[in-house]
């Protein structure tokens, strides 16, 4: 069975998407990316790989992404797997970038499904177009769109095998001074939570977008926002939900004072189940809600949390 490269530096939701679609396609390998003392390859048998690179050296760290994307092309040349796929995030879609420079080959971004001919499945123009590509030249190179499927366990027995790691010189060109961690809150992360709820234009004020916090609390939930609530300084942009934002695909999406432009609705229209609130009945946001509430916000959600605590005793 042909090898599948999966490019991974941290243990999280899109990097189980990654394996489970890579086990359709083939062996699954998966090269863990990063500085020495890692413990990101303890999970990944369990979602399918049957072996683990172990690229770990201080240069992966401390130069930003050039390196990486050189011990990458080191594997492909020397393995010659059936097709290479990294997470579609911003660091992910720059290595791929440089793969596909350094291979030759060509590389295909925000990939939701791809088979074992190598046709990749992607959406575009904000979601509204879903569309079958393919590499002309070399393999299929691709970065995965972050929930776009279920990742889904299975159990195997993964060798570890080592990667001695060189860098040129011109890959280290520019260096990591350092690294800031942001504190995590008590809410779950944005792009895994398994429900969420945003706010939009419709909150008014930053002040006012407690009642959505206060509600996402209740139900154990992320926040998000809409870009025109980011945009207007009502939210941090790092909690925008959208086309150039977040992806999300929670089990429930509560959507409250935001009108469902269709930046925000690609990226969020594949939420198992999609609550609605707001003031217009003609709002777009009700034609992919599976559940709309006409009315003020900040009558609807009080009470329904009210609702909620009273169910729950």
């Amino acid at each position: 069975m042909a090898e599948v490269l999966v490019a991974a530096w941290a243990a999280n939701k899109l990097t189980y998407e990654m394996l489970t679609l890579a086990r359709g396609l083939g062996e699954v390998s998966v090269v863990v990316l990063g500085g020495p003392g890692g413990d990101i390859a303890d999970n990944l048998a369990e979602y399918g790989a049957s072996k683990i690179y172990l690229a770990e050296d201080e240069a992966l760290d401390g130069y930003l992404v050039a390196p990486k994307a050189e011990v990458l092309a080191g594997l492909v040349k020397e393995h010659s797997p059936a097709a290479v796929l990294l997470p579609g995030t911003q660091e992910g879609k720059e290595i791929a970038g440089r793969l596909a420079v350094l291979l030759d080959n060509g590389v295909l971004a925000d990939v939701t499904g791809l088979d074992a001919e190598g046709v990749a499945t992607q959406t575009i123009f904000a979601g509204g177009t879903l569309v079958t590509s393919k590499v002309t030249k070399g393999i299929p190179l691709v970065t995965v769109k972050p929930n776009s499927l279920t990742p889904t366990p299975a159990p195997a027995t993964a060798e570890r095998v080592s990667v001695a790691v060189s860098v040129s010189d011109a890959a280290k060109q520019v260096t990591v001074n350092k690294r800031v961690t942001e504190p995590k809150g008590d809410r779950p992360e944005l792009a895994e939570a398994s429900i969420v709820v945003s706010g939009g234009r419709g909150v008014g004020t930053a002040e006012q977008f407690s009642v959505i916090e206060e509600f996402a609390d209740l139900l154990g939930a992320a926040v998000g926002a809409s870009r025109a609530a980011t945009d207007g300084g009502l939210y941090p942009h790092k909690f925008q939900v959208g086309q150039t934002g977040v992806t999300v695909s929670p089990q429930l999406y509560v959507a409250a004072g935001i009108s469902g432009a269709i930046q925000h609705r690609a990226g969020m229209q594949t939420s198992k189940t999609i609550v609605a609130v707001n003031k217009d009945d003609g709002a777009p946001i009700f034609e992919i809600a599976d559940f709309g509430v006409v009315g003020d916000l900040f009558d609807v959600l009080p009470q329904a949390g009210e609702e909620i605590k009273k169910r729950r005793g």
